[in-house]
């Protein structure tokens, strides 16, 4: 969700309200594995050195890896979770899961869809009259499934939302409309439907659509339709509550190159509202998407729409569906998942439609470096790759 997330510039050190530390000291560690019927496979694979890489030659204080098959899994740590005490990364770790958040948002509008409540290729004027207006962005224009899809050409607001913005008052309720007329203060990027490009506004829009045709919150739906039937006890949308519940390593950003660690774990999540706002945790994020790819959340029809891909003009072969992104595995196929990264985490997951699943989080974001994106993906690929977790 929060974008330009390398070194975010020393401006974002300065007069900020959050702890800084004394030095990003984090001492190399090795990783380990949860004992449990995975373990054995992990180890044998290349994903503990990966995970090590990942809080040594990357940079990031911690990191955390769980894969699943449907006779098992392990989880692997490396690293710290809490860089003054020296504590390690939680293996049942709640974190904060950007824009993977997406995932769940499109989730319950493909749900509404498939309760006749929504048409995909109306336009959003249907049900949100009169919101979207203003230097060429036309709700009357624009349809659901554009949101979705990211072809909307809506300004993204993040372009003049900084993190610098944020961290100056990190407790601060953004209100999810007016987050909204942020955006369409600016023109509009392109013609809807021309061309794709991401954009978070797409999902405060989606969001706002939910809360108009259902009368509730749109985190009250995701929790009543997914949450809680999934039984995702780490889960939640936490609307203006700052604090990650349960066991959680704490969120770092690096504000420049060489610069110490800034802990930036309590914040309020509203600036990401449905664009990226919730927390959750590996194994619930594991779940999730085994049930969404199962057929256990959306109807044939509706997953069939969310699975319908356009490319993005990425060289790595990705392509976008409805709040889910397809990549290709370099064992041949694809997986399905998404990204996320909110101030102080970034995570990886997805899963195959055979029903294996890997999430990787690291708590530092933004400051890492290019190559903790680049490893975090193998992480999750060569995960998705092997051939079995149990180790049978």
């Amino acid at each position: 969700m929060i974008r330009n997330r390398r070194a975010a510039g020393g401006a974002l050190a300065i007069g900020l309200a959050v702890g800084m530390l004394a030095g990003t000291g984090v001492p190399a560690h090795s990783a380990t594995a949860a004992a449990g019927a995975g373990a054995g496979a992990a180890d044998r694979s290349g994903l503990p050195a990966i995970l090590e890489r990942l809080t040594t030659d990357d940079g990031a204080p911690g990191a955390l890896l769980e894969v699943r098959d449907r006779d098992g899994g392990t989880v692997l740590t490396s690293g710290v979770g809490d860089v003054r005490n020296r504590t390690p990364v939680p293996r049942d770790s709640r974190f904060r899961i950007g824009s993977v958040t997406k995932t769940f948002v499109a989730t319950v509008v493909l749900q509404l869809v498939g309760e006749h409540r929504v048409v995909l290729d109306a336009p959003v004027e249907r049900y949100l009259p009169g919101v979207i207006r203003g230097h060429g962005n036309d709700g009357r224009r624009i349809t659901v499934r554009q949101l979705l899809q990211h072809t909307s050409g809506l300004p993204d607001y993040l372009d003049y939302v900084t993190p610098q913005d944020v961290l100056k008052d990190p407790l601060a309720h953004h209100d999810l409309r007016a987050m909204v007329d942020v955006a369409l203060a600016h023109h509009r990027v392109f013609k809807p439907g021309r061309e794709w490009k991401y954009s978070n506004t797409n999902y405060l829009v989606a969001g706002l659509l939910i809360e108009n045709v259902t009368g509730r919150p749109y985190g009250e739906e995701i929790g009543r339709r997914i949450i809680g039937p999934l039984g995702l006890h780490a889960t939640s949308v936490p609307g203006d509550d700052p604090a990650i519940p349960g066991p959680h390593p704490r969120g770092y950003v690096r504000p420049g190159e060489g610069a110490p660690l800034m802990d930036v774990t309590e914040l309020n999540p509203t600036v990401a509202g449905p664009g990226g706002g919730m927390v959750s945790s590996a194994s619930d994020l594991g779940r999730f998407m085994g049930a969404l790819l199962d057929g256990r959340l959306l109807a044939p029809a509706q997953l069939r729409e969310m699975m319908r891909t356009r490319p993005t003009g990425n060289a790595d072969g990705r392509a976008y569906g409805l709040g889910l992104e397809s990549r290709p595995l370099p064992c041949g196929g694809l997986y399905w998942g998404h990204t996320g990264d909110m101030l102080g985490f970034e995570t990886v997951t997805g899963a195959t439609s055979g029903g294996r699943q890997a999430t990787v989080m690291v708590n530092l974001d933004p400051g890492g470096s290019d190559a903790q994106d680049a490893d975090m993906e193998t992480a999750v690929q060569t995960a998705l790759c092997e051939p079995q977790v149990s180790g049978r």
